[in-house]
């Protein structure tokens, strides 16, 4: 917010110095009809920029900072790394046997706050149509129909449903048992009953479904883009550029949806090593969501910027948000359709529900997303 600040503050002062110089030069000028000229030309593009400048600082730092971070993540020691994860640790915080982790900060509050922004009753959809070949090294959906004949005159069909939701293909919630840490999850609770579907923080601790304000964190409009390129980092900088630039602040019990144009780019330049050259969050993010008390992240792949910059921690976003912080991951989602709607209403937030299958002992669920204006 300084440096915004400074860059704005300059930007007045070299705008009112040239805007100053112009008007110092017509008076000097005797040609009446040059003087005319400039002034109906140079003085309002000089007074469009002095608006321009007041009206949306903090936009040449988010451009300093895209260029910054344009390249490949820099490299992260297995030190760094890990203090970074200790540093957000949520563990104990709601109790020593919670397995509901930030969910908690959504609360009876929070709902209420997020159904007040709906106004026009428009429901969109975030979740990707599921996917029924191999894509991007993850398996495909199968869908199976079963026609079932009565007689003659009756008859109808079934499906058969078989679904690997984890990977980089089909929109998806991880539950809090996804991931482990030293044989740990989240809160402390041990691995050991996870493989017999009997494991603490399954999905069916989310039972009751999610119900809270989203916002959308538009990062190609952000940088001005389609999509973001891959290895593109995303930053707290950007974030808060992006909070600046629309007037959304994110608050406790929100959900952050962290919008990079990967669907737009797979179909601009069809398929990529997606743990090669991924955009995503850098982990200098998590203090960021850890600090701003989100209750739930997702992204339109799988959140962490790929590489990480650690050869050791390949997802170290996802470890943090998970297992240190007890928040759940919404991977994959298609912000296409939503965006339009956000652009066109000129606002960023909705109503956000999400509502996962009640399955004992589930690492996760497949997911249909809904945002609500």
């Amino acid at each position: 917010m300084a440096d915004a600040r400074r860059v704005c503050d300059y930007n007045h002062v070299a705008t009112a110095r040239y805007f100053h110089l112009f008007i110092s030069e017509t008076k000097e000028l005797h040609m009446s009809n040059v003087t005319q000229t400039i002034r109906n030309t140079w003085v309002p593009l000089v007074l469009a920029t002095v608006v321009l400048t007041t009206l949306f600082p903090g936009n040449e730092t988010a451009m300093s900072d895209e260029r910054k971070s344009s390249t490949k993540t820099e490299s992260l020691s297995d030190s760094a790394v890990e203090k970074m994860l200790e540093d957000v640790s949520n563990w104990g915080r709601w109790g020593k046997d919670d397995e509901l982790g930030t969910l908690n900060l959504i609360t009876p509050e929070t709902r209420r706050r997020a159904a007040s922004l709906v106004k026009e009753g428009v429901s969109v959809s975030m979740a990707h149509d599921l996917i029924k070949q191999p894509f991007d090294d993850s398996e495909p959906f199968e869908h199976e129909i079963m026609m079932n004949v009565v007689n003659q005159e009756l008859g109808g069909a079934g499906d058969r449903y078989s679904i690997q939701y984890h990977g980089f293909a089909h929109t998806h919630i991880d539950a809090l048992c996804h991931i482990f840490w030293k044989d740990k999850m989240y809160n402390g609770f041990g691995t050991e009953n996870v493989a017999a579907g009997r494991g603490k923080a399954s999905i069916k601790m989310v039972k009751d479904g999610i119900f809270t304000r989203g916002v959308l964190m538009d990062m190609p409009s952000l940088f001005g883009v389609r999509y973001l390129k891959g290895e593109q980092a995303i930053r707290p900088a950007h974030l808060e550029a992006w909070e600046q630039k629309t007037g959304i602040r994110v608050k406790a019990g929100d959900a952050v949806l962290v919008h990079t144009g990967r669907w737009t780019r797979r179909e601009n330049e069809g398929p990529w090593k997606i743990m090669q050259n991924s955009a995503g969050l850098h982990i200098s993010c998590l203090k960021w969501l850890h600090e701003r008390n989100v209750a739930i992240v997702g992204s339109d792949l799988a959140l962490d910027v790929m590489p990480s910059g650690s050869e050791k921690y390949e997802l170290p976003v996802h470890l943090g948000v998970v297992v240190q912080m007890g928040m759940c991951i919404l991977d994959c989602l298609d912000y296409r359709a939503v965006s339009v709607e956000c652009r066109e209403r000129k606002t960023w937030e909705f109503l956000l529900t999400v509502a996962p299958l009640r399955v004992e002992g589930g690492t996760g669920s497949p997911v249909n997303p809904i945002a609500t204006f």
